[in-house]
C-alpha cells in the first residue's frame, strides 16, 4: 500500500504543466451516503484566475450501497466547457476515531472549446465533526488530465478546505476554497446544497 502512495505523488510531481479549468470540486466530508439513501447536490463554483474568474456549477447525484461505499454521477458546465464523469468513494476510517478519512477514485469526459479530454480523479479527505451540526474537511483533489487529440496531459493538485453544516436532517450547505497546489490549475471558491433522499 506504502508503495502505492509513493508512486502517485511521483506521478503528481513528473507531470508536465498545463493550465485547465477546475472540474466538479470535492464538495463533502468523508461520510458516504447512508446504504439507500440517494444524494443530490448542487454548487456553483468561481474559478479565480489572474485576470478574470469563471463562473461555473456543478451537478452531482449519488447513492449509498453499503455504510461505507457509494457512487456518484457528476456533471459540471463552465463557458465553453461541459465535464461528466463519476466516482466511487471508500470510508476508510469512522467512529470511535476523531477524524475520518475516506478516498474516492472516477473519471471524468470534457468537451471544450480548447480541446476534449479524458481524465482520472483521486481525492483523500479527511473530516473532524466540531459539533453535531458542523464538519470541516480537508481533502487533496488530484485529477489526471489527457487531451484526446494529440495525447498531451497535465495533473492538477487542489488543497480543499471545507465546511459541511446540516441545516435539516435530509438538508446540509457545503462552502469550500480549493487551492491549487501547481501551475496547472487555478484557486476556485464553491458553496452549495446536498439533499438526501431516505
Amino acid at each position: 500500500m506504502r508503495f502505492g502512495r509513493y508512486v502517485l505523488v511521483l506521478c503528481v510531481l513528473l507531470c508536465p504543466a498545463l493550465a485547465q479549468a477546475q472540474d466538479f470540486g470535492v464538495m463533502e466530508s468523508a461520510e458516504t451516503i447512508d446504504r439507500g439513501n440517494f444524494k443530490l447536490k448542487v454548487n456553483p463554483i468561481l474559478i479565480l484566475r489572474d485576470d478574470d474568474s469563471d463562473p461555473g456549477v456543478a451537478l452531482v447525484a449519488g447513492y449509498g450501497f453499503t455504510d461505507t461505499f457509494d457512487f456518484e454521477a457528476k456533471l459540471a458546465l463552465y463557458d465553453g466547457t461541459t465535464i461528466f464523469g463519476g466516482d466511487v468513494e471508500f470510508w476508510l476510517v469512522k467512529d470511535p476515531h476523531p477524524v475520518d478519512l475516506s478516498v474516492s477514485a472516477g473519471f471524468h469526459f470534457t468537451n471544450s472549446d480548447f480541446g476534449d479530454q479524458t481524465g482520472v480523479d483521486v481525492t483523500v479527505i479527511g473530516s473532524h465533526a466540531l459539533t453535531p451540526k458542523l464538519d470541516f474537511y480537508t481533502a487533496i483533489d488530484m485529477a489526471f488530465n489527457k487531451y484526446n487529440d494529440d495525447d498531451s496531459n497535465y495533473t492538477q493538485v487542489h488543497l480543499v478546505p471545507g465546511i459541511e453544516y446540516k441545516i435539516h436532517p435530509d438538508l446540509d450547505i457545503v462552502a469550500e476554497f480549493g487551492i491549487s497546489l501547481n501551475d496547472n490549475g487555478n484557486h476556485y471558491i464553491s458553496g452549495g446544497l446536498a439533499y438526501y433522499v431516505r
